[in-house]
Parts: structure tokens; C-alpha cells; sequence
């Protein structure tokens, strides 16, 4: 797979620069296809090669994405699925509130098939307490990290832990990095050892995004 300017997924690319709402700016900047390729193939033993897309959802509360991660040897078995809702918190902090779904299966694949991502509800969508990313804007894009107090339950690999995430966006990359901790010890259990997995925009989906959400 080559990586592609994203102005040749869509020839009507916005300049985020334009952008005045944060919450709007991050959105769009999250919106499409990335992957690691070139970081995968540099170092196979420690990188696997991985897809993120990330798409807006225009029949949903605004701002709201769908989040599907798998490996780019099977695209169609993610193996995480989320909604991802940039907004602010009551306290103005800029930030994305991270939601798990419903038997998450029965969208495997939608975020490349339209017809399935319209059948996505809110009722299908559950908050992950404690997994809310706070943001801060770069002269670049973006930073964030899951917000503090090891709230973030993740059961992987038949042990409970606590999630610690962070991100750094810009136009046409993005780094993120997640590690998996023992509540009691604090032990690393999973995730990175050798440093934040680089992705980089193939394809730019912002627009999708409706207007009513600017």
C-alpha cells in the first residue's frame, strides 16, 4: 500500500487553518484514514502494520467518529471499536469523550460502508468513565492524554489494568502511544516498549462532516 497525499483522496482538502472552533478543528484533523506502514516496515520486529480510520457519523450528536483500528492485513477485524466525541467539558477544557459499543461486531467494516454506519444509534453507545482524553492545542495540532487517576479498566489477556494514552495530531500525522498498567502494582503489563506507534493520512474525510456541526 502507498502512502497517498490526502489532496488526492479529495481535491476540495480544507485548510484547517481556517478553522476557528477547536472542538471542529480537532474533528476534522482526526477525520480519515492513517496508517504505519512506513514505521512497520523499518522495524517489523517491534511495529506491526496497522490501519486507524477514523470517520465522521453525521446522524449523531455532533462531532461524533467512528473509531476502527485493525491490523492492515485484515482491515474488516478491528480490534477496537469506538466512537470518539470531541467536545469541552463543563470546566471548557477541550477534550474526547471515548465510547465503547454494543456488540461492537455487527459494525465491523462500517466505517468503509455508509449503508451499516447509518444504522449506528445512540443507544448503541456506552461513555467509558474514566477514558475521557484531555487535549491541548499545538502550533501544529493537537496533544492529549487520557485524564488522570488511572480510571481507564481495560480487561486484556485475562488481567484486569488501567489504561495510560496519549496522542499527538497534526494535518498528516499522528503519534499515539498506549500502555497498560496493574491497578494494584502498577506494574506494565502491555503496550509500547519501544516508543509511540507514527501513523500518517492517506485519505481525508472531513468532508463529510456536516456543516451544522460547525
Amino acid at each position: 500500500m502507498d502512502l497517498v497525499n490526502p489532496r488526492e483522496c479529495y481535491p476540495d482538502f480544507i485548510d484547517l487553518s481556517q478553522v476557528a472552533d477547536l472542538a471542529g478543528e480537532l474533528t476534522q484533523m482526526l477525520s480519515g484514514s492513517f496508517s504505519n506502514q512506513a514505521q512497520a516496515f523499518e522495524n517489523p520486529p517491534l511495529y506491526g502494520n496497522i490501519l486507524v480510520r477514523i470517520r465522521p457519523i453525521p446522524h449523531l450528536q455532533a462531532h461524533s467518529l467512528l473509531l476502527e483500528q485493525a491490523y492492515a492485513i485484515a482491515p474488516n477485524e478491528p480490534y477496537r471499536v469506538r466512537v470518539l466525541r470531541p467536545g469541552y467539558l463543563e470546566d471548557g477544557t477541550l477534550s474526547i469523550l471515548n465510547f465503547a459499543i454494543e456488540s461492537p461486531e455487527r459494525f465491523y467494516g462500517a466505517v468503509e460502508q455508509p449503508a451499516r454506519l447509518a444504522e449506528l444509534v445512540e443507544t448503541d453507545l456506552r461513555l467509558l468513565s474514566g477514558c475521557t482524553y484531555w487535549v491541548d492545542k499545538t502550533s501544529e495540532g493537537f496533544i492529549g492524554k487520557v485524564e488522570p487517576g488511572c480510571h481507564c479498566k481495560v480487561f486484556r489477556k485475562g488481567r484486569d489494568s488501567y489504561l495510560l494514552s496519549e496522542f499527538e495530531l497534526t494535518p498528516q500525522t499522528m503519534q499515539t502511544i498506549d500502555r497498560g498498567y496493574d491497578p494494584d502494582t502498577h506494574e506494565h503489563l502491555w503496550g509500547s516498549i519501544a516508543g509511540p506507534f507514527r501513523f500518517e493520512k492517506l485519505c481525508d474525510w472531513s468532508q463529510e462532516i456536516p456543516p451544522s456541526w460547525n
